[in-house]
């Protein structure tokens, strides 16, 4: 249990937070959200014991293991196994200890090493650390690659996988999946939902906090309020607290419209049923949150594009890649002409700096070394066709190549092969990962801004600017003080600003708040023009996507479904992996295939039979959510205990959840049952 009373932070001047008294119990989840600057961080640094409260008392139990996510990872010449092992430091020890001794040939001291190994339950240690980096998105050949040799998203992952080798009873995480793929986010939530002790993580994911957490702790204005339920339970619960302060009708009103205009516009426009359902179902879950979205800070746009043809960019039998370099190997001392190593390359370590911006999934490979004479090729025969109006998400691993195929949409990268065909009038806004890091340091958002116009009035260039929240003095101050989520926002000005036709987007959300990042789903909505997104939010792509693409084992393809279906495709793709590696089953007997005819038959009437039963408990949730929406709705409810309230918000997420755990399995289970009939 961890307890505040009384408790306070302040960071120079500025008072973050104020007469904190709050209670954490044992094994809870909890999200902290707020917006940047509120004192999220701060408040990770005083559990950790990096910073002293300015008033009160924060108790913690004198003997709870912490573990968090390092922030800087050193050029260390230790294999990546060996470095997330070393996250268990008792077991690494005692591991050093038996290799030492066995290297002095000392029985006596090997016997105490294998002792305590034995108590520390640490001969599995390797094969732990082993999952972790294969869970993140390390293959298997990069596990004894020097940590020093990959590039700082990969190190990040790295600190990841240690914290979470780290034996804990209190586990922080700070944005864990800012340089995540959607793959190592779906496995990173399986992970925290297995965790048996404290977690308190601070992310502005929400589909990743409605799945990981059981409270929330919202930091606003210098206090702190705790929430029973995940971030969609807070998000109804704080717009009800919201309506009983009176919050401005008109406001609440013009906010629903623009919510209804969002529903309308995408039943419209869905390409595909199953594409519309799931967007469908995260628009439910903003139903009635409109006083919270009123209460955001500021709402931006993308201007209307002057032109929009009809057909705007198309690649024919493309092969995209890295062209020839000479004098360029791959890390491993091997040409890097083969797709595998490509890809392999592309994964896991740094681009060279004279060949591409740091950033790009896909520059990595070109890499200092001798003697290249291939090109690079990472996709191969894409056929790729946008509309105007398209909106489209890729999908795929990191180091599958969906920012080089951004990158050859752009016209970054050239085809290796096959043809890059642009409308005259094709006007491009491109965000790459590296756009952040390119700002200049020293210049204000004017002067950047400044820089792409310099005709222009500086009142209309402020007026601009102010829209996008860099309003006063804050639009002549440098970037250098800038947050990352400061300086994302400015970089989708800038773009803005150019009133392009077409939006390529390659991880636009890592540096935004929730606020910001419902800002931009907002402003992606009312886009006219046509949209490619890369992203492992699952919030936006599900709210601004009509179609998605899958890139994958140097392929891009349509994929024919939502990302639920992708979440599927990726377990039952992970479980042929594993078959394949399996020996070929002996040719079954005709007495052993009536045996297994009969056993699918008692499968199928079990699969039946729970579908019936899935049919009911839905039912009855359905009466039970129409029940508690009906007290909502009777103002009496909002005269009694706020206790009371909390509850029913509460049991309406616990039957929400339910509900959408039992449809996946019935569809899971209808499918099979497809599958044996066919």
């Amino acid at each position: 249990m961890i307890s505040f009373r009384h408790f306070a932070l302040r960071r120079g001047s500025r008072l973050l937070l104020s007469d904190i008294d709050l209670t954490i119990q044992s094994g809870w989840r909890l999200g902290v959200i707020g917006r940047n600057g509120c004192g999220k961080s701060s408040l990770f640094a005083a559990l950790q014991g990096r910073l002293e409260s300015d008033a009160g008392e924060l108790d913690m139990p004198a003997r709870m293991r912490l573990a968090s996510v390092a922030q800087e990872t050193p050029a260390l010449p230790d294999a990546a196994l060996d470095y997330v092992l070393g996250g268990d430091a008792e077991v690494a020890a005692a591991l050093r200890e038996e290799a030492d001794a066995q290297a002095r040939g000392d029985a006596e001291a090997m016997a105490r090493a294998h002792h305590r190994i034995e108590e520390l339950h640490g001969y599995d240690a390797r094969a732990r650390a082993g999952r972790l980096l294969h869970g993140l998105g390390f293959a298997p050949e990069t596990h004894e690659r020097a940590v020093k040799e990959f590039s700082g998203g990969w190190r990040v992952r790295l600190n990841l996988a240690r914290a979470l080798m780290a034996p804990s009873d209190l586990l922080l995480l700070d944005e864990p999946t800012n340089h995540l793929d959607l793959d190592a986010v779906l496995w990173l939530e399986e992970w925290l939902r297995r965790y048996q002790g404290t977690l308190l993580v601070i992310s502005h994911d929400r589909e990743f906090l409605d799945a990981v957490t059981s409270h929330t702790l919202h930091l606003h204005e210098g206090g702190a309020r705790l929430y029973t339920g995940n971030y969609s339970a807070f998000e109804r619960l704080r717009a009800e607290q919201l309506r009983q302060q009176q919050i401005a009708h008109d406001r609440e009103q013009a906010e629903r419209a623009h919510l209804q205009s969002f529903v309308d516009r995408f039943k419209a426009k869905a390409s595909k049923a199953k594409q519309a359902q799931s967007r469908m179902k995260r628009l439910e879950k903003l139903a009635g949150t409109e006083a919270v979205r009123a209460e955001r800070p500021f709402r931006f746009q993308f201007a209307v594009p002057e032109r929009l043809p009809d057909s705007m960019l198309q690649l024919e039998e493309v092969a995209a890649g890295y062209p020839e370099r000479a004098g360029v190997k791959g890390g491993a001392g091997e040409d890097v002409g083969s797709e595998q190593a490509s890809m392999e390359l592309e994964a896991s370590l740094d681009p060279s700096p004279q060949y591409l911006p740091r950033g790009g999934e896909g520059a990595n490979a070109a890499l200092a070394g001798e003697g290249c004479r291939h090109e690079a090729v990472v996709l191969r025969d894409v056929r790729f066709r946008l509309e105007a109006g398209e909106r489209i998400g890729l999908l795929g691993p990191n180091g599958a190549g969906k920012s080089t195929l951004v990158k050859t949409l752009v016209g970054e990268l050239p085809p290796l092969a096959g043809e890059r065909k642009a409308h005259k009038d094709l006007k491009i806004g491109y965000f790459a990962q590296h756009t952040v890091e390119s700002l200049r340091e020293g210049a204000s958002p004017f002067d950047h801004l400044q820089d792409k116009a310099p005709g222009v009035a500086a009142q209309v260039l402020r007026d601009f600017l102010g829209g996008w929240n860099f309003a006063g003095d804050r639009a002549f101050e440098p970037v250098d003080g800038f947050s990352g989520g400061e300086r994302a926002r400015l970089a989708l000005a800038l773009i803005a600003w150019d009133k392009p036709n077409l939006l390529l987007l390659d991880e636009p959300t890592n540096h935004l708040d929730l606020d910001m990042r419902e800002a931009l789903a907002d402003a992606l909505a009312d886009f006219d023009g046509a949209l490619v997104l890369v992203s492992h939010d699952r919030h936006l792509l599900g709210l601004v996507c009509d179609s998605f693409w899958r890139v994958a084992d140097a392929a891009v393809e349509p994929f024919d479904g939502d990302l639920d279906d992708y979440a599927r495709w990726l377990r039952s793709r992970g479980s042929a992996v594993k078959k394949a590696g399996e020996p070929a089953a002996p040719v079954a007997s005709a007495a052993d295939r009536r045996r297994a005819a009969a056993a699918q038959r008692e499968q199928d009437k079990a699969a039946k039979s729970r579908v019936r039963k899935i049919e009911a408990r839905v039912a009855a949730i359905d009466a039970d959510l129409a029940s508690i929406e009906a007290k909502l709705a009777d103002p009496a409810t909002y005269n009694g205990p706020t206790a009371e309230l909390m509850k029913l918000g509460q049991r309406q997420a616990d039957l929400r959840r339910e509900k959408e755990t039992l449809e996946a399995e019935w569809l899971e289970l209808y499918e099979q049952l497809e599958a044996a009939n066919a």
